[in-house]
């Protein structure tokens, strides 16, 4: 495995706060030499406790920040963390882009990139610099699931913070059929039969593309009670259920009806095995300002200042 990796051009800068917040894009090649993981480096002078955020599904590396400096990712870096935001393979700018033939899934995710991802940020800043996780939406649970396949890592990871995570869907409402049983487990599914993966940017029906093996084992996921890999199956759930994953902050939109259902939040903290954890509903009923949906918390305007810090405050504290 190479374990260099190659900065796409040269970092830009924005001012955040008292701060100049610097970019860089790396790529990192994964194990089976097939294709170049896209991370983006976002960090101030004299950097500390290292971040890794993971995006969810039919999303990319966007979620977190953007080139003028928005986002959670650019907020947190001008406040002392070094930010690295992983594109998953074939989404945003990783390389190569989802094509038909595209044979990789969740599992190589969980098994080798994001493992890739957190040694090469070790590799980069040392043993002794705290290294955190922050995922979106599905992104959570494939943290959850590399750390519970990888225990080394679990006990490396000094705190993970969840926006909108869930893993199965167990509400049931409107908003829910239309959702989960008309697109992602029918339509999803016949788009991917035409065009040999799921084409959601082209169709205005997601911010990127989904492989076909991915979708086919998030579909598993968000209806089954049980948490096992269809690759090999592994018992996700057993593995985590002594313990074993770090301090975790969950954060559930009060307006969030299907994809981070606060119940469905709660019932992923629940299998998730016995640690020390924090359930924040996002709403007028914690005294913020708008009931928050599921990417609203990241993207609205009242963000900044009312969600973005519920995340330093559990990532410094933690």
């Amino acid at each position: 495995m190479q374990e260099q990796c190659d900065v796409l051009a040269a970092p830009g800068a924005a001012m955040m706060g008292n701060q100049e917040v610097m970019q860089e894009s790396l790529f990192l090649p994964t194990s089976d030499g097939s294709a170049q993981l896209h991370v983006r480096h976002i960090y101030a002078a004299n950097p500390g406790p290292a971040v890794l955020m993971v995006h969810g599904a039919i999303a990319n590396a966007r979620t977190f920040y953007s080139e003028k400096g928005k986002g959670l990712g650019p907020w947190l870096a001008a406040r002392g963390f070094d930010v690295y935001i992983m594109d998953l393979r074939g989404r945003g700018a990783s390389l190569p882009k989802l094509a038909r033939g595209a044979r990789h899934g969740q599992t190589e995710t969980i098994v080798d990139d994001i493992p890739l991802v957190l040694g090469d940020i070790a590799r980069r800043r040392g043993d002794d610099v705290a290294v955190h996780c922050v995922g979106h939406s599905w992104g959570g649970v494939l943290i959850s699931s590399t750390l519970a396949r990888h225990p080394a890592w679990a006990k490396r990871v000094a705190s993970c913070a969840y926006l909108a995570t869930k893993r199965r869907i167990g509400v049931w409402n409107l908003r829910r059929i239309g959702t989960i049983e008309l697109f992602w487990s029918s339509l999803a599914s016949a788009m991917c039969l035409v065009f040999g993966y799921l084409p959601a940017l082209r169709f205005g029906i997601g911010a990127d593309d989904e492989s076909v093996k991915s979708l086919r084992q998030s579909q598993l996921w968000v209806r089954s009670r049980r948490w096992r890999d269809s690759d090999d199956g592994f018992d996700y759930a057993a593995a985590l259920a002594n313990g074993g994953l770090p301090p975790t902050l969950y954060l559930a939109g009060s307006k969030d009806p299907v994809l981070g259902h606060p119940e469905d939040v709660a019932r992923f903290i629940q299998e998730s095995g016995p640690h020390r954890h924090h359930l924040q509903l996002l709403g007028t009923v914690a005294g913020l300002s708008r009931e928050y949906g599921h990417v609203d918390m990241l993207t609205h305007a009242a963000a900044e200042s009312e969600v973005y810090p519920f995340v330093e405050a559990w990532l410094s504290n933690a």
